[in-house]
């Protein structure tokens, strides 16, 4: 358990249906440790930071976009009886995702985000972190029940 005697999970939410079922676990996971829940979201500019009329996107329409993804994943989960944080930070999702989680007793993710290849069994993120997470890492596939389904 973490230095505060607090069962502590980490999220990590992109938008994408499966880090919904990722937050979904996470949180039922610290209702049922009593624990809490650190959502994280990150971003970073895209390799060719253009709009339809080809301007370059200001660095607050990316930070503003994944605030907005982050409050609406927030929306569809019941989250009664367990203190949830968020938060937005800039940087690639992987590293963002592992330093936010240095001191978590749990990490979650989706297998898959919104980029990538589909087909493949994980996701460049979900596979990052598998192999430099310092704790205990959960990595939620489409169509798995939460824990209290079970």
């Amino acid at each position: 358990m973490s230095s505060n005697d607090i069962f502590q999970v980490v999220v990590g939410v992109d938008g994408s249906t499966q880090s919904l079922t990722a937050l979904e676990w996470a949180v039922t996971e610290a209702r049922l440790r009593h624990g809490q829940v650190r959502v994280v979201t990150g971003w970073q500019y895209p390799t060719a930071a253009t709009g339809m009329d080809g301007l370059i996107w200001e660095h607050q329409s990316f930070e503003r976009v994944a605030h907005q993804t982050q409050s609406e994943a927030l929306k569809g989960v019941p989250t009664e009886g367990v203190h949830i944080s968020g938060e937005v930070l800039q940087g690639l999702p992987a590293s963002v995702l592992l330093e936010a989680a240095q001191d978590a007793d749990l990490l979650v993710v989706g297998s898959r985000g919104r980029g990538g290849f589909t087909g493949l069994l994980l996701g460049s993120v979900s596979t990052q972190i598998v192999h430099h997470a310092t704790c205990p890492v959960l990595i939620v596939r489409p169509g798995r029940e939460t824990p209290a389904a079970r």
